[in-house]
């Protein structure tokens, strides 16, 4: 097994994010808070969990990923060209008529995206299906999906959720990225999910809560699922949204919002 390396993971975190606000302000357009709360988790994955190649990104054998909240697709983006899947130059064309990297992820045309996402509750329901075709092929690859927590608000999510119990789809690990801020402010005042562990073990998961920004806590958490026989585990993931960037941090004003070239450069300074 790799060793986990915190140091350069925390520089790859850091690359990404940097990525994800230029892909933003390059466009004037995006979700730059809930990008940066699942930044390290994409990190981890990409650059140190998952079995994947970027001379080979359609290998049968590899591990999966589906960023359910697809709208923070600049993450995923930053974490691609991090890893090698696309150029990093590529970056700053988000969002343009003429770019590949559009607003949501697109499997057809971003190497590296395992499914096209974006309506909310679709790409779990993906994630699941890919583990239960694991499971009846015989394969070992695992399949890993992040969540935003207003996105539990979607009723496919619970169906998705009682599907994978069923199915006991223990190679799937679901990270809920829970930063507690969607569009319209606080989700527990806006439709409140909670208790999100107890629901989900009422519906025959494996639960773990762990600190979406210590990746040794992360690996702690994967471990842990990696070991969970005959139930698929949710990562409850407690995240700031907007982490790294001070003037974005738990604010909500910055789930949808590009920034003007002085904040940019003011949070490119800040990640250093």
């Amino acid at each position: 097994m790799q060793r986990l390396d915190v140091n350069q993971l925390k520089i790859s975190a850091a690359n990404i994010r940097k990525m994800l606000l230029e892909a933003i302000y390059s466009a004037g357009a995006g979700h730059p808070g809930g990008s940066l709360s699942c930044s390290d988790i994409l990190a981890y994955l990409y650059m140190h969990k998952m079995n994947v190649d970027p001379k080979n990104p359609q290998n049968l054998d590899r591990d999966r990923f589906v960023l359910s909240k697809g709208h923070c697709s600049p993450a995923l983006y930053g974490a691609l060209a991090e890893r090698g899947f696309l150029p990093k130059s590529d970056i700053k064309g988000f969002r343009h008529i003429d770019s590949y990297l559009q607003g949501h992820p697109d499997m057809k045309t971003v190497p590296g995206v395992d499914m096209s996402t974006g309506s909310l509750g679709q790409g779990i329901s993906a994630a699941c299906g890919m583990a239960l075709a694991g499971k009846l092929d015989e394969k070992s690859y695992r399949v890993y999906s992040i969540l935003g927590d207003g996105e539990l608000q979607e009723g496919q999510v619970w169906e998705a959720a009682m599907f994978a119990a069923h199915y006991k789809l223990d190679n799937l690990t679901a990270f809920l990225d829970f930063n507690g801020l969607q569009i319209d402010g606080d989700i527990r005042e806006v439709m409140n999910p909670c208790p999100i562990d107890e629901k989900f073990a009422a519906f025959g998961w494996n639960v773990v809560i762990a600190d979406a920004h210590d990746f040794e806590a992360i690996d702690k958490a994967v471990t842990e699922a990696e070991t969970a026989k005959g139930k698929p585990t949710v990562i409850i993931a407690k995240s700031v949204k907007g982490k790294g960037v001070s003037f974005m941090e738990n604010q909500a004003g910055w789930h949808g919002a590009a920034p003007n070239k002085e904040q940019y450069e003011q949070a490119i300074a800040e990640l250093g």
